[in-house]
């Protein structure tokens, strides 16, 4: 897992020879974009823009992917990301489905919370479980990019 601001994105490039197509796009994204997915490489590489109101926590589940990394993007607003490894998830509530390309399980006391705000970005690879959207000191209307990346 890794938390960093935009401006240091380069330094992470040369970790997955598509994060520099995944930046290239973040750099350009001013919250006007349209929602849903946009292709950068196909599905080797593609964006998910969404808003949504973050949570409160009790009502967050962690999630794990196999096939993608998740390069996490707040263009405005701020949330916590909660994280976990994953073998620490002791109850699952949905079991890994390949066309969702995650797994669900409840929360785990372990978890650290990730603050994140706009300019920042969280890289989530498999064994990284997370709860996103969750509410940092109360509900935030957040604009956020999920770049998901093949795993090679």
């Amino acid at each position: 897992m890794i938390l960093d601001t935009l401006d240091n994105a380069a330094r992470y490039a040369s970790l997955n020879p598509r994060f520099a197509r995944a930046f290239d796009f973040l750099r350009g994204v001013d919250g006007s974009q349209a929602l849903g997915r946009h292709d950068l490489d196909g599905d080797a590489c593609f964006a998910l823009v969404q808003t949504y109101e973050t949570k409160p926590e009790e009502k967050a589940l962690f999630e794990a992917h196999r096939k993608y990394i998740d390069v996490q993007f707040i263009h405005s607003g701020r949330e916590t990301i909660l994280w976990a490894p994953l073998a620490a998830m002791k109850e699952e509530t949905m079991a890994y489905s390949e066309e969702k390309d995650a797994a669900l399980w409840k929360l785990v006391p372990e978890a650290t919370p990730l603050h994140v705000s706009a300019g920042h970005f969280t890289i989530l690879w498999p064994q990284d479980a997370h709860a996103p959207c969750i509410e940092w000191e109360g509900p935030e209307q957040v604009f956020k990019v999920v770049v998901k990346v093949a795993v090679e």
